[in-house]
């Protein structure tokens, strides 16, 4: 890999083409283990710029709009409360313009580098509203000028909360400046709640699950002092509720593709020492568990506790330099979506938050009033058990289920070229779609590579195996289709990705078939839920777009994290609870594959044969 050359699979590009899916899948799966996406150095430069730029012109822009943050004496800032306040401001802005996470070209945003402001400050772009059949005067899937005006205010008011300066509040630590005034952050607070109504893809761009509730704390809460504990007790939660939600199989192999993309492991054998048996076996070795559930999820569920209860300064700091530590390491990563900004962020808060109101110095729980306690851990708590429990109602941000690998996602089958093509026609947008933006850049045989390692990367999740497993059981032949990661897809109709397939579920696609008028078994894709945390079983959906769903259905997350990712025993199992009446799958075997058509038994039950040495056969239905 070169600094402005990217490493591609040793394929000739003329004929990659033409080698069958599945084998394609393996040759990328395989290139990702050893090289990760593959882009050029010169992209990990550019968001070690970007990460450089984000400090220091938010350190700039909070010392020249606010009295009281004089430039020479900057190290004085360090335990004022509206420094916290104004990066969270200056975070928050960011992000939601789209210059912050999903920025660039490892969110597969290339021409041009953000989607975000792009689509959301024109009318007639895709919105999609969270629960329109429940909240009045939310239908529609058309951004009017309404939803434009509306962005066009939320903006207005975070700019106007970077420029202005600090109040009073009670219990206040002297020579403090004070914090923002709390009308201002509840007018942004309100309208951000009023535009997760609209389209929910513009209020999770803003992160609003991870700031909203600390900006209403300081803006509803009458005393500082229970302004910060809340504070502390959101990040606590939502660190803790990150590492709960991590207690699966599926975080390991997030992890292991994560080390696979890290542009500083320069060492094959470390890459390598990530899987089981490179090349034979690429599933998450016990190296790669070890540092998933040891240095990942031990640290988020143990270290808050530390931050939140400690008496004691030293062990705060063992905490704080551990956190600092854990997203030191997500950010080396850059990881894909690249949500760095707010990891720095969270760098930032855990040393401020903890280190100035120590809970030995009057700021632990037990010293804020224990009615607005109990809203806080109320407030808090929810959504997490929410998501855990019932995950099809609520974004998986929302569930605080950051890298865990269990996310809602699918996978999409387009017939051919002119149905892809149709979306830059019909549809108004900010940019084409990737294939039509990588190539001016690179040609048609190495985008085509790097579009569909998209595909190669899903499938290296648990989830990805069961999206390929029901494309498999439902189209006639994937190598005469063409094959596109939702998540991105996501990126080039609505502007924005971040992992949560609710962004590209039935709703997103009604409002593609709507402009794009498909046929049956043009567009079809396979959409998976988190799972539950209390049930080995995963539910997924098949959706034509011309049709709608036309089948449901769950399979087990084993069964799929135990597969090899290019599936070379066939579909993973899965059973059928429901089909469309008059809908039949055009499922065919995979080219050279000699198993049967897998077929239904009279409970649903996917019958999936399986190669042994004395050949093909059926083994008895598993329910379960």
């Amino acid at each position: 890999m070169g600094y402005r050359t990217a490493e591609l699979p040793d394929v000739d590009l003329d004929e990659f083409a033409k080698i069958p899916f599945f084998e394609r899948m393996k040759l990328l799966q395989l290139h990702w283990v050893e090289h990760g996406f593959g882009t050029p150095k010169q992209t990990g430069t550019f968001y070690a710029w970007k990460i450089f730029l984000y400090a220091l012109f938010g350190l700039i822009v909070a010392g020249a709009f606010t009295a009281g943050l004089e430039f020479n004496d900057i190290g004085g800032w360090w335990d004022e409360p509206i420094l916290y306040q104004k990066l969270m401001i200056w975070t928050i802005l960011l992000e939601i313009t789209g210059l912050a996470a999903t920025c660039g070209p490892l969110a597969f945003h290339f021409d041009p580098p953000i989607g975000g402001i792009l689509y959301w400050w024109q009318n007639d772009t895709l919105r999609v509203p969270p629960y329109p059949n429940h909240v009045p005067f939310t239908k529609g899937n058309r951004r009017t000028p309404w939803d434009t005006g509306l962005y066009k205010l939320i903006l207005a008011s975070l700019i106007l909360l970077l420029v202005l300066s600090p109040e009073q509040v009670d219990g206040l630590p002297d020579g403090r400046t004070g914090i923002l005034p709390q009308w201002a952050t509840l007018i942004y607070c309100g309208l951000i709640l009023l535009m997760a109504m609209r389209d929910k893809i513009i209020f999770l761009s803003s992160r609003a699950e991870q700031y909203v509730p600390t900006l209403l704390c300081f803006s509803l809460f009458s005393n500082f002092v229970d302004m910060i504990i809340a504070a502390k007790v959101f990040i606590v939660i939502i660190w803790m509720g990150a590492g709960f939600s991590k207690l699966q199989h599926g975080f390991s192999s997030t992890v292991s593709i994560m080390v696979q993309n890290t542009p500083w492991v320069v060492w094959d054998r470390f890459r390598k020492a990530t899987v089981k048996d490179y090349p034979r076996d690429i599933r998450p070795a016990r190296t790669t568990h070890l540092l998933a559930h040891i240095g990942g999820t031990t640290c988020e569920l143990i270290m808050p506790l530390v931050l939140l209860f400690s008496p004691w300064g030293w062990a705060t700091w063992i905490a704080i330099v551990s956190i600092w530590m854990l997203h030191t390491f997500i950010i080396s990563t850059f990881p894909l979506a690249v949500p760095l900004e707010w990891n720095v962020f969270f760098i930032f808060c855990s040393a401020f938050l903890f280190s100035n109101f120590h809970a030995g110095n009057g700021y632990a729980v037990w010293d804020m009033e224990p009615v607005l306690l109990v809203v806080v851990l109320i407030a808090a708590l929810s959504p997490i058990v929410l998501g855990a429990f019932r995950p099809q109602y609520v974004s998986f941000l929302v569930g605080m289920k950051q890298y865990a690998g269990n996310w809602a996602a699918a996978t999409f089958s387009l017939r051919n070229k002119e149905i892809e093509d149709r979306i830059n026609d019909k549809i108004v947008k900010s940019a084409d779609n990737q294939i039509d933006q990588l190539e001016p850049l690179f040609g048609p045989e190495i985008s085509e590579i790097f579009i569909q390692k998209a595909v190669a990367f899903r499938m290296m999740h648990p989830m990805g195996r069961m999206h390929i497993s029901g494309l498999m059981c439902h189209v006639d032949d994937l190598d005469k289709r063409i094959q596109r990661e939702g998540e991105f897809l996501s990126n080039v109709l609505t502007g924005w990705n971040f992992g949560d397939g609710h962004c590209l579920d039935e709703r997103l696609i009604a409002a593609w078939q709507e402009r794009c008028q498909y046929e049956p078994g043009d567009v079809i894709a396979v959409f998976t839920e988190s799972r539950p945390a209390y049930t080995n079983r995963v539910q997924y959906r098949v959706i034509d777009a011309a049709l709608g769903t036309v089948e449901k259905g769950w399979y087990r997350h084993d069964d799929a994290y135990n597969s090899q990712p290019w599936l070379p025993d066939g579909p993973i199992p899965h059973t059928v609870t429901w089909r469309k009446e008059g809908y039949e799958p055009q499922g065919v075997p995979h080219p050279g594959n000699a198993r049967k058509v897998p077929s239904i038994d009279h409970d649903g039950t996917w019958l999936i044969p399986r190669q042994t040495a004395d050949g093909v056969v059926m083994p008895p239905a598993d329910t379960g």
